[in-house]
C-alpha cells in the first residue's frame, strides 16, 4: 500500500478532506520518525512496536571482485508485530 492509497482510504472511511487526511498521515509518520531518531521506542498496543536496532561493524565481500571490505556499524529501524496484528494475519 502506498501513502496515496492510505490517504484515499482515510478520506473514504472518515469523510474528511483530502488535505486533512494527508496532514494526519504526515503527522503520524513524522512523529514515529522523530521518536526513533531520538532513540525512543514506539508501542502501539494491539498493532506493534517500532524501535531502532544497532548493527555492528562487520567484514563483507565485494561480489564483483571477491575483495574483503569493512562494513561500518549502522542503525536500522525495526518493527515487531503485536498479538492482535499477528492473530489477524492467521485468518
Amino acid at each position: 500500500m502506498s501513502k496515496e492509497t492510505l490517504v484515499n482510504r482515510i478520506v473514504e472511511a472518515e469523510g474528511i478532506s483530502r488535505r486533512d487526511a494527508v496532514k494526519a498521515v504526515d503527522m503520524v509518520f513524522g512523529a514515529v520518525q522523530a521518536s526513533l531518531v531520538a532513540g525512543d521506542d514506539i508501542t502501539i498496543v494491539g498493532f506493534g512496536k517500532f524501535s531502532v536496532k544497532d548493527r555492528p561493524a562487520r567484514t563483507g565481500r565485494n561480489p564483483s571482485t571477491g575483495e574483503t571490505i569493512q562494513i561500518a556499524a549502522s542503525k536500522a529501524p525495526s518493527f515487531s508485530a503485536g498479538k492482535s496484528l499477528k492473530d489477524a494475519l492467521k485468518k
